[in-house]
C-alpha cells in the first residue's frame, strides 16, 4: 500500500466500503424480501377465504330462479348454493368447502382431500408439511345453519412467491455489480479531479525548490476549499521566501560594494607605501589611512551583524516595562557631550512615559537618529529630542536644522547602505536609519521623516503606548 498513489488508495478504500454496502444491501433484500413475500402470501390466503364466506348459503328448497351463476350441491335435506363468485383458486391460493365430518364438498386442497392431518380450527393460521412442501392453512366456520356445520379452508404454498424473490435476486446480482463498477470508475475519476490541484502544488513547489524560478506561484484559479487555501498559504510562504532571498542577495551585493572601497584603499595605500623607502612621517600617514579604513570596515561589519540579528527577530523582541522618558534623558546627556560641529543637543521628555519593549534596542534607535542628525547637521546648529503622548501612542521625535532631505530621497534614506549626501559617505555605514526602522517595526511602530532641503529634518518614531505587538 505504501507504493500506491493517494488517488489509488482513496479509490480502493471507497471500493471496499461500497462493496460492503452492496453486499449488505443484497442480504437485506433477500432477508426482508423473503419475509415480506411470505407476509403477502398469508394476507392473500386470509383475504380469499374471508371473501368466499358470503358466497355459500344453505336452503331447504332449491330456488326456482337458480341460474347458471350458481351451483347447487345436495347436502342432507337441503341444498348448498355456491355462487360462481366463489373463488376456488387465485394465484396459487386454493379454497375448499368441507362438511363438519371433514368430507370435501367443493373446491380443491393441495394438501389433501381430507383435513385429518391438520384439524379444522376457526380463524387459525396454521402451517403443514405435505409431500415435501410447506403450506399455509387458514380455516373459517361458516355461519350457515346446517347439521354438523360447514368449513371453508384455504391453503397456499409458502414458496408461492419465491419466483418473484428469485427474479429480484437475479436482477440484483446483475445490477449491483454493474453499479459497483460504475461507482468505482466514477470515484477514481472524481479522486483524480480532486487531487489534481495537489499535483499542481507539487510541481510548482518542486520547480521553486530547484531554484529555477523563485517567482513562480501555484495557480489553481478561483476557489475556497481546503486545497485552494493550502495553495494560498504556500504562495504567501513563497512570497516571503522570495523577499528574503532578494533581501539577502541585495544585502550581499551592498555589503560587498561597501567593503570594496576600504579594502581597495588599504590595498592601494600598502602598495604605494611599499614602492620605496619612506620617511617616518610618510609611514605614519599611510598607517593612519589604513587605521581609518579599518575602523570604517569594523563599524560596517558590526552594523551589518546587528542589522542581520534584527531581521532574524521576526517574532518581536523581549517585552519589559521601559521608562522611555528616563532612557531618552540619560542618552541625550551622553550624546550632548559629542558637540560635533558645535551642535547643541536639547531634550524635552514628558514625565512617566513607560512603554513595553527592549531597553537596549530603544536606546540604539535613539542613538542612530541623533547620530544621523549630527552627521548631516550644520555648524552651530541644534538637535531637539522630544518624547510625548498623542492619541494613545508614544512619539519620540528628533529634529535638526541641518541640510535636509530632498522629497524624492525621504523614503530611500531608510534603505540599507543608502546615503543621501555622497560627500559624507565616509562618515557612516548607511545602515543607521535602516536599523532604526527595523527596531521600530519590532516594537509595533514605525518611523516617518518630514524634511525640507536646507532647513532640516524631523524623524518621528511612533509606537503604541500599550504595545500589543510584543
Amino acid at each position: 500500500m505504501k507504493g500506491l498513489s493517494v488517488r489509488t488508495k482513496i479509490t480502493l478504500y471507497f471500493s471496499a466500503v461500497l462493496l460492503v454496502v452492496v453486499a449488505s444491501t443484497f442480504l437485506v433484500i433477500l432477508t426482508v424480501g423473503s419475509t415480506v413475500l411470505r407476509q403477502v402470501v398469508g394476507d392473500n390466503l386470509i383475504a380469499l377465504v374471508e371473501d368466499n364466506l358470503g358466497e355459500v348459503e344453505y336452503v331447504r328448497t332449491l330456488p326456482a330462479d337458480a341460474d347458471e351463476h350458481e351451483q347447487a350441491i345436495r347436502y342432507g335435506d337441503g341444498w348448498l348454493v355456491v355462487d360462481y363468485d366463489f373463488l376456488d383458486e387465485v394465484n396459487g391460493v386454493t379454497a375448499a368447502l368441507y362438511a363438519g365430518n371433514g368430507s370435501l364438498l367443493y373446491g380443491s386442497n393441495p394438501v389433501g382431500a381430507l383435513p385429518s392431518a391438520v384439524a379444522l380450527s376457526d380463524g387459525q393460521f396454521q402451517t403443514v408439511d405435505s409431500r415435501g412442501t410447506t403450506y399455509f392453512i387458514y380455516d373459517r366456520l361458516l355461519s350457515v345453519e346446517v347439521p354438523g356445520g360447514l368449513w371453508l379452508r384455504g391453503s397456499v404454498s409458502v414458496h408461492q412467491e419465491d419466483d418473484k424473490l428469485t427474479s429480484v435476486a437475479g436482477l440484483s446480482l446483475v445490477a449491483m455489480p454493474l453499479l459497483l463498477v460504475l461507482a468505482v470508475l466514477g470515484g477514481y475519476w472524481i479522486a483524480g479531479r480532486t487531487l489534481r490541484p495537489i499535483q499542481t502544488i507539487t510541481a510548482a513547489a518542486a520547480e521553486i525548490g530547484s531554484g529555477r524560478d523563485l517567482k513562480k506561484r501555484i495557480a489553481l484559479g478561483a476557489g475556497r476549499d481546503e486545497l485552494h487555501r493550502l495553495a494560498d498559504t504556500f504562495n504567501a510562504m513563497f512570497d516571503r521566501l522570495d523577499e528574503a532571498f532578494e533581501a539577502e542577495r541585495q544585502f550581499t551585493s551592498d555589503a560587498s560594494h561597501e567593503l570594496r572601497t576600504p579594502v581597495s584603499v588599504i590595498h592601494a595605500q600598502c602598495e604605494y607605501t611599499l614602492e620605496r623607502d619612506r620617511s617616518p612621517e610618510e609611514y605614519r600617514e599611510a598607517l593612519e589611512v589604513i587605521s581609518r579604513q579599518s575602523r570604517r570596515m569594523t563599524r560596517l561589519v558590526e552594523d551589518m551583524l546587528s542589522f542581520t540579528r534584527l531581521e532574524r527577530r521576526a517574532e518581536g523582541c523581549a517585552a519589559e516595562p521601559v521608562d522611555l522618558s528616563a532612557l531618552v534623558r540619560s542618552a541625550c546627556e551622553d550624546l550632548a557631550l559629542i558637540r560635533e560641529k558645535n551642535i547643541t543637543l536639547t531634550c524635552e521628555a514628558a514625565d512617566g512615559v513607560v512603554v513595553e519593549g527592549d531597553r537596549a534596542l530603544l536606546g540604539r534607535l535613539l542613538t542612530n537618529l541623533v547620530g544621523n542628525a549630527y552627521r548631516y547637521g550644520r555648524e552651530n546648529g541644534y538637535i531637539r529630542v522630544k518624547v510625548e503622548r498623542a492619541d494613545g501612542c508614544v512619539l519620540l521625535s528628533v529634529e535638526d536644522n541641518g541640510v535636509g532631505i530632498a522629497p524624492e530621497q525621504q523614503e530611500k534614506v531608510f534603505n540599507r547602505f543608502y546615503q543621501a549626501d555622497a560627500a559624507r559617505s565616509g562618515e557612516g555605514t548607511g545602515l543607521g536609519l535602516a536599523m532604526a526602522r527595523e527596531i521600530a517595526r519590532l516594537h509595533g511602530g514605525d518611523i516617518r521623516v518630514t524634511s525640507e532641503p536646507g532647513k532640516g529634518s524631523i524623524f518621528v518614531f511612533r509606537m503604541p503606548e500599550k504595545n500589543s505587538a510584543l
